[in-house]
């Protein structure tokens, strides 16, 4: 039981994932906002939800709803020529206030209400042990091909130099700013995504659920790629998630045989810390352990 919840939160967080390899890796932004983004799709999905919007189309609203927040951000940096950190951080600080007014209130409850992973696994007809895991699967994987779709496109490969080498696709008569609105608008609609899908797996959405979704995010995209050692666009999107399941069986362990550490459920954030202080020392250590000189 442990295993599948873990890995049901690690595919429906491997979204989350693929938006910041996106954004960390792909794009080299240190894109902050997906803080404030997570909780904005939960806050999206949630409000339509009780409203009677089918949860799939609410679902697509919150991914809509990180777009139009990676768009700003962009347009932060890009247009007015903020830092790209300080501009993560006013867009995130500026979310925390519009998710408040879009619940009305710091959360908002959805047990007992229509799930777009229920439609999706009992459609399918899967058994109910296993819905969440069979839908969040195929979230998750229809995710991640259509983001490698896109990154083998004339756009997407555009995109890439964008994060290798701005100044040469300006030479070739291309404003890298605007391709770096669009992929910021592609992370955090991810972002956005998983949020929706959060609040409808958990049952709630709250205005504090995306604290420390950039470390988990990042901690997610660098154990994946400790484990597979990506040399591909393919390997490295697998990798994302990957890394997010292994990341949240490595937090449900650490979690339910902890208490002999003396960790509890108030320490999730320094567990956190712990292993993403882990998976960045990794190879340093395996350096020095080989003799190699760094």
């Amino acid at each position: 039981m442990l295993v599948l919840h873990a890995a049901e939160q690690g595919l429906i967080y491997g979204l989350m994932a693929l938006g910041v390899y996106l954004s960390f890796r792909v794009l080299a932004f240190p894109d902050l906002s997906v803080d404030g983004t997570l909780p904005l799709g939960a806050a999206v999905a949630g409000i339509l939800i009780l409203r009677g919007v089918h949860p799939l189309w609410a679902g697509l609203a919150g991914a809509g709803a990180g777009a139009l927040a990676g768009t700003l951000t962009g347009v932060l940096a890009t247009r007015l020529r903020i830092p790209g950190l300080l501009a993560g951080v006013l867009t995130m600080i500026m979310l925390y206030s519009l998710n408040l007014r879009i619940m009305g209130r710091p959360n908002l409850s959805l047990l007992g209400k229509p799930s777009a992973l229920v439609y999706l696994a009992q459609g399918l007809g899967t058994p109910r042990a296993y819905e969440n895991l069979v839908a969040v699967g195929i979230f998750a994987l229809v995710a991640a091909g259509l983001l490698l779709l896109f990154l083998h496109t004339e756009v997407g490969a555009t995109l890439r130099a964008v994060g290798q080498n701005p100044e040469l696709v300006r030479t070739l008569g291309t404003n890298p700013h605007n391709f770096l609105i669009l992929g910021l608008a592609l992370s955090n609609g991810l972002v956005g995504l998983a949020g929706a899908l959060v609040a409808q797996y958990s049952g709630f959405a709250d205005v504090g659920m995306g604290v420390g979704t950039i470390i988990a995010g990042l901690a997610s995209v660098i154990v994946g790629e400790i484990l597979l050692r990506p040399q591909s666009l393919l390997a490295a999107v697998a990798a994302a998630l990957v890394g997010s399941v292994v990341y949240r069986l490595a937090i449900s362990v650490a979690l339910r045989y902890g208490a002999v550490l003396g960790f509890t459920a108030s320490d999730l954030r320094l567990l956190t810390a712990l292993v993403v202080l882990g998976a960045l020392a990794a190879p340093a250590l395996r350096a020095a352990w080989k003799g190699e000189t760094p």
